[in-house]
């Protein structure tokens, strides 16, 4: 073909590419826009909490990890008691070991009534929701345009369980994951936005912890360190004004072991329940052959990291820099206590692996990737209803777990298939 005519076929597709690319952003962005609603409903149409119906599920997160938290603390109380928590609200959830600042920078959804704050809440974590697929579209842009990237990724969000979950329950999780979103795709190029990014990250320590160890490993140490840092010093002053409230150190500590054992006698939160919604190795494992082997979540921590970090590091040595992101993000979630809805900060780092494994789906071991994405997205398809159907054909054990068994076959997929590579990018 001539300079001419291939002039004129890049025209043509770039022609075509301009009616088509608009019309589909347009489609996506009416579809998303009605499963936003859909999702956003649960926040003013949840009744107001009391003791008889602390059972409710809407926005349980928003009433027993913000806003009632948030309450004591100005109340001038400890809300990491559980007993004091119980005693003085209607919650049904203990409030677990976030990081301190999480009470003051959630401060303005307790200051105005319940409704108020819990419909701001869950409009605040949609625009996270739509500044992470913002990121991931980033990531992307080569293949996908921006606009429709955005657009696509923030409608699969908030149509899927996973994307639903944040905004029917008032979740944290899109900051935490727009954080650790932020930290990974930062480090190299933007290292103190990344570091704010990990800062966030560790709103939830079961985040932040394993997510800056791998990061240090992978040699980003600064930005490891001075996240760390930023979520510490952040951190420091409500830590200081609890402990002065309490009593000394000494009756702090007492009521951090208090909230830690509580939390792990729960059948929501302990490893050795059948109904929790735990995604962690040593959970699912559990759930999968009913033995508990002695220490195994220390073990489970220290022997996923160790791995991740050992494959990570090989990946960036060769430039695979993407799939070492996605091991990264299945790692902290696989090693340590995590529920389903966690999976939301791997959504950048899958984005650019498919990209990745779409150009290269037909050369030898990429089906390997194609296998991990697709259990990577797995708890983002799974409905209530196919739930509710396993639950009632084979009892809860297989229920809670069928999430649980696809992110864990996706990070040792993912590990298989960073063994296996030799090449670059």
């Amino acid at each position: 073909m001539t300079s001419v005519g291939r002039g004129a076929a890049a025209l043509r597709g770039h022609r075509r590419t301009g009616v088509s690319v608009p019309v589909a952003t347009g489609v996506l962005a009416v579809i998303g826009a009605l499963s936003a609603w859909w999702a956003l409903r649960p926040s003013w149409q949840v009744p107001l909490p009391t003791s008889a119906n602390k059972a409710e599920v809407r926005m349980q997160d928003f009433r027993d990890a913000t806003y009632y938290p948030l309450r004591e603390f100005l109340a001038g109380g400890n809300p990491y008691d559980p007993s004091v928590m119980f005693a003085h609200w209607p919650v049904r959830q203990d409030f677990n070991l976030y990081q301190p600042y999480h009470l003051v920078l959630h401060l303005p959804f307790a200051l105005v009534d319940y409704r108020v704050g819990a419909v701001a809440f869950v409009l605040v974590s949609l625009l996270l929701l739509v500044l992470l697929s913002l990121l991931a579209a980033y990531g992307i842009r080569r293949h996908v345009p921006l606009a429709l990237g955005t657009v696509g990724i923030a409608t699969l969000l908030v149509t899927s369980q996973v994307g639903k979950a944040q905004l029917y329950l008032g979740q944290v999780n899109p900051l935490v994951a727009l954080g650790a979103a932020g930290a990974l795709a930062g480090r190299e190029r933007q290292p103190r936005w990344a570091a704010v990014g990990l800062a966030v990250a560790w709103l939830k320590p079961q985040f932040g912890l394993p997510l800056a160890l791998l990061l240090f490993a992978r040699g980003s140490r600064r930005v490891a360190l001075t996240g760390t840092a930023i979520a510490a010093v952040a951190s420091l002053p409500v830590v200081v004004l609890l402990v002065v409230r309490g009593g000394g150190v000494g009756a702090f500590a007492d009521v951090i072991a208090a909230n830690l054992a509580h939390a792990t006698s729960t059948d929501y939160g302990a490893v050795d329940s059948v109904t929790a919604q735990r995604v962690d190795l040593p959970a699912v494992f559990f759930r999968t052959t009913g033995w508990l082997p002695p220490a195994v979540e220390p073990v489970a921590l220290l022997g996923v990291l160790a791995a991740s970090v050992l494959l990570a590091r090989k990946l960036d040595r060769i430039g695979d820099g993407v799939t070492a992101d996605l091991l990264t993000c299945l790692a902290v979630v696989v090693c340590v206590v995590h529920q389903p809805g966690d999976v939301l900060i791997a959504v950048p780092a899958m984005a650019a692996l498919a990209a990745v494994w779409w150009r290269r789906r037909r050369e030898p071991g990429w089906w390997v990737a194609g296998l991990a994405l697709t259990a990577t997205a797995f708890p983002f398809l799974h409905l209530h209803a196919v739930d509710t159907a396993i639950v009632s054909a084979f009892g809860p054990r297989v229920g809670v777990t069928a999430d649980g068994l696809a992110v864990v076959a996706a990070w040792v997929l993912l590990v298989v298939f960073a063994a296996r590579r030799r090449g670059g990018p």
